[in-house]
Formats: C-alpha cells, sequence, structure tokens
C-alpha cells in the first residue's frame, strides 16, 4: 500500500428501538451528530476533511442521499463531498473500506466513514401506481422496512434464511435462545458498568412540546429476557421453524462515524492513531443463507494476512439472528 491508513477517533449515537426516542428523527439527522462528534474527536478541522462516506440501506426516506445531508448537517463545508453506500447490512463496512482505498491510493488524507440508518422513517409506498393507478377501489401500500429485510433474489424475509441456516447445519432451538440471553446479558452488564459511554454521543432529541429529551443509553438491551420468557415465543418466519422475535436482531435507529487517515497526516496533525487498518475480505454465497458470509470473507482476509484464526483475541461478530452467528 502507499501509505498505511489509521483510524484516529470515533462516536455513535445510542441505539433507538423502532418507534423509540429517535423515531421522528432522520437518519441523517442521527449520522450529523455522529460525524460531528467524531471530527471534533480527531481534534481535526472540519474543512481538512477530504470526503466522507456513509453506509445507509433504507435510502427512501433520504432521498438517496443521507450521507451528504448529514456531512452539511454536521457542520462540514459544502467542498467536502460525501457518498452513500449501500452493502446492506455491511453498509457502515464497507464505507470504511472505501475511506480507507481511497487514502491508500493517495486520493485523499481524511476521510470520514460509517453508517446511519432510521428504521422507524422507513415510509409505506404506492408501487405500481405512477401510470396505470385504479380510478376507484382501494390500493395497497408496500412497506419498504419489510423490503429492505427481505430477500429480493428469493422473495422471501431474512429471517427465512437464518431458518435455512438452522436447519442446514442443525443449530437448535435451544443453543439459539441460549445465545440471545447472554447477548442480552453482556450488554446489559457493559451498559450498567459505563463501557459504553466514552462512544455514546447524548442526542437531544425535539419535543412538540417543552424541552428537547437527552437520550444517551441504547434502547435495545433488555435485561429482563431470560430462556423462559424466549421459550414462549411463537416461530417468527417459518412453522414449525425456530427462528423467533426473541432470537433475532432488534429493528434500530442509530449512526456511528470514524476518521480515517494517512499515517503521514496523522503524524502531521500530531493526531495520536487508535486502530491500524491491516486488510479486508468481501465475499459471496448463496442468498438462501446470506448469514454465512463471514465464513469465506474471514478466509480471505486470514489468507491475505498470515494470520491465523488462533492469533486474534476478540472478533466481533454481527447477531443478525442467532442461529447465522452460532454457525459463523
Amino acid at each position: 500500500m502507499p501509505s498505511d491508513v489509521v483510524i484516529v477517533s470515533g462516536a455513535r449515537t445510542p441505539i433507538g428501538r423502532l418507534g423509540g426516542a429517535f423515531k421522528d428523527m432522520r437518519g441523517s439527522d442521527l449520522g450529523a451528530i455522529a460525524i460531528r462528534a467524531a471530527v471534533e474527536r480527531a481534534g481535526i478541522a472540519p474543512e481538512h476533511v477530504d470526503e466522507v462516506i456513509m453506509g445507509n440501506v433504507l435510502q427512501a426516506a433520504e432521498s438517496g442521499y443521507a450521507a451528504r445531508r448529514a456531512a452539511l448537517a454536521a457542520g462540514l463545508p459544502d467542498t467536502v463531498p460525501a457518498m452513500t453506500v449501500n452493502r446492506a447490512c455491511s453498509s457502515g463496512l464497507e464505507a470504511v473500506n472505501l475511506a480507507v482505498q481511497s487514502i491508500a491510493t493517495g486520493e485523499s488524507e481524511i476521510v470520514v466513514a460509517g453508517g446511519l440508518e432510521s428504521m422507524s422513517q422507513a415510509p409505506h409506498l404506492l408501487m405500481g401506481h405512477r401510470f396505470d393507478g385504479p380510478r376507484m377501489g382501494d390500493v395497497a401500500l408496500t412497506d419498504s422496512l419489510q423490503m429492505g429485510l427481505s430477500c429480493p433474489v428469493y422473495d422471501y424475509h431474512m429471517g427465512v434464511t437464518a431458518e435455512n441456516v438452522a436447519e442446514r447445519f442443525e443449530v437448535g432451538r435451544v443453543a439459539q435462545d441460549e445465545l440471545a440471553v447472554e447477548s442480552h446479558r453482556r450488554a446489559v452488564a457493559a451498559q450498567t458498568a459505563g463501557r459504553f459511554e466514552a462512544q455514546i454521543v447524548p442526542v437531544a432529541v425535539p419535543q412538540r412540546r417543552g424541552a428537547p429529551v437527552e437520550v444517551s443509553k441504547d434502547e435495545h438491551p433488555r435485561a429482563d429476557t431470560s430462556l423462559e420468557a424466549l421459550a414462549k415465543l411463537p416461530a417468527a418466519f417459518k412453522d414449525g421453524g425456530t427462528v423467533t422475535a426473541g432470537n433475532s436482531a432488534g429493528v434500530n435507529d442509530a449512526a456511528a462515524a470514524v476518521v480515517v487517515m494517512s499515517a503521514e497526516r496523522a503524524t502531521a496533525e500530531g493526531v495520536t492513531p487508535r486502530l491500524r487498518w491491516i486488510a479486508r475480505g468481501v465475499a459471496g454465497v448463496d442468498p438462501a443463507i446470506m448469514g454465512t458470509g463471514p465464513v469465506p470473507a474471514t478466509r480471505k482476509v486470514l489468507a491475505k494476512t498470515g494470520i491465523a484464526l488462533d492469533d486474534i483475541d476478540v472478533i466481533e461478530l454481527n447477531e443478525a439472528f442467532a442461529a447465522q452467528a452460532l454457525y459463523v
């Protein structure tokens, strides 16, 4: 690589539940808060940012250009370009990878990258009626949130792909529920211990009446989750299945951003790097078992670097579904 690439700062909003504290805020509003905080924490001037790259999946509520709106709302000058990226669940991570590529090739020296999403703001759509709408009678609305959570290849919900993984790789219901309970337990313990406080930027949520309400904690972790409670939940996506609302990921609203720099520019700015980027791996799998993608992607990146799995102390893995996380 022409240049070592480092991450010098980061910030995120609290994670709001669907219909929760952030239900009336656009994803780009949340993105602006994360971008502004990440730049401030880096200690760099906003005008020194070369580009902003933000992942965003549900774009119907944002006119397709959430990154630009977020960057301007964050106080970056209009001379700083922005790009919105959609690689489904890994959109924010891919934004970071694109920032690295831009810096490594010499196109940029400082890039803000991350992700933003408001699932609460996903609109209902009137599909197919622009030119041939009915003159009389009722019409049906399409839920863009449901569309975003569905596989466009097989035309079924992502939860069905988790059922496919559970069935093919023999991941049982009890194991899935156990992982879900442990995930909530760890999240609540970390929240109680204040381990997320350094990451989170409190958000002042406007109210229809009165002063804004400050939100500073994630809404999704549940201290009352138990195996007994999860065992009572029915299968959500398939009759007789094992994937439920309790062992699936939440539907949330949030944003996060990091400042990515060339190592040389970080030194020149007197900024201390927090992380050094090493390599990436991207892989495709059968969409019917989309949750298995991290396996070949990880194998690719290990092969590139010569690092063995046993050399890694901590692995961060998405928990879209407990079945998928257990398999991976």
